[in-house]
């Protein structure tokens, strides 16, 4: 008995180091070009071109970051990126939260308040959740001219919004479908109305789910290249756009080691939220956001 325990336990440790040894290898794989551009966004452009990107830097140096921030030639100006980013938060913070409230709103319509219908309009707003990008572009185009928003921050706003409010429907109606109906039904009969009952009962309950639709929608959003190119001017336009230019709008010289520090400039907010709340992203999935 001893031995097959023994046999058992030596198998599994094997099983478990080939699995850890899969995961590594994956790991370092997908790491791998965050690396590069981390070592050579410190890097002198010389160093750089020496070869051997994989190494470490002789001299280190941040004056790239400084130059993708603040002085690197985007576009016509050499202003950085540092307008661009705020562009982008200007953009992201409202387009983000207005989302996840309509979210709410109509999770909560379509699990507590039932009407005639309501599965064909969860159907229709579910199917915008599929429909490419390529085929909204010239309908938000007419109608951003019509409201008079076209090229402009609010009207980068609207379109991410109405694009984005199938999937916080989606994330809020499968999270309200497990929500107990008796405490609504308790609560009317005390008299509480419509946003009462929204504001105090399920808003309190709804963390984890408003967790994953404010992540969901800030990489989405903060990440879009898209709409921010085809509905944004020069006064508005997102960061991604913001980092295609400067790397198209390099004279003769490359300079490699400051499109890197751009690159992870763009990047670093999205990662920054995954770092602080993914695993929160992970318990929201699990509490009901895609169950239903």
């Amino acid at each position: 008995m001893s031995a097959e325990k023994t046999a058992g336990t030596s198998g599994d440790r094997l099983a478990r180091a080939a699995i850890y040894s899969v995961l590594i290898v994956f790991a370092v794989y997908y790491l791998l070009p965050l690396y590069v551009m981390l070592v050579n966004s410190v890097k002198p452009l010389d160093e750089i071109r020496q070869g051997n990107m994989l190494a470490l830097p002789d001299v280190f140096t941040f004056e790239p970051w400084a130059k993708a921030w603040s002085s690197a030639q985007v576009g016509v100006q050499p202003t950085g990126l540092k307008p661009y980013f705020f562009n982008s938060i200007l953009m992201v913070v409202p387009a983000v939260a207005i989302s996840t409230i309509l979210g709410a709103l109509n999770g909560y319509v379509l699990t507590k308040w039932r009407f005639r219908g309501d599965d064909l309009v969860f159907g229709l707003i579910l199917l915008s959740c599929f429909i490419p990008f390529q085929i909204a572009l010239i309908p938000a185009a007419r109608i951003l001219g019509l409201l008079g928003i076209a090229g402009t921050t609010q009207g980068l706003v609207l379109i991410h919004v109405v694009y984005g409010l199938g999937f916080t429907t989606l994330f809020f109606r499968n999270y309200y479908a497990a929500f107990p109906t008796e405490l609504i039904r308790a609560a009317q009969i005390d008299g509480a109305g419509f946003f009462q009952i929204f504001r105090r009962i399920l808003l309190p309950s709804s963390a984890p789910i408003i967790v994953v639709t404010v992540i969901w929608q800030f990489t989405n959003i903060w990440n879009d290249f898209l709409f921010g190119v085809s509905f944004g001017d020069f006064d508005s336009q997102p960061m991604t756009v913001a980092l295609n230019n400067l790397v198209s709008s390099s004279g003769g010289v490359k300079e490699y080691n400051v499109h890197f520090a751009g690159a992870i400039l763009a990047a670093l907010p999205t990662l920054i939220v995954y770092i602080v709340s993914g695993r929160y992203f992970v318990r929201g999935l699990m509490a009901g956001a895609v169950k239903g």
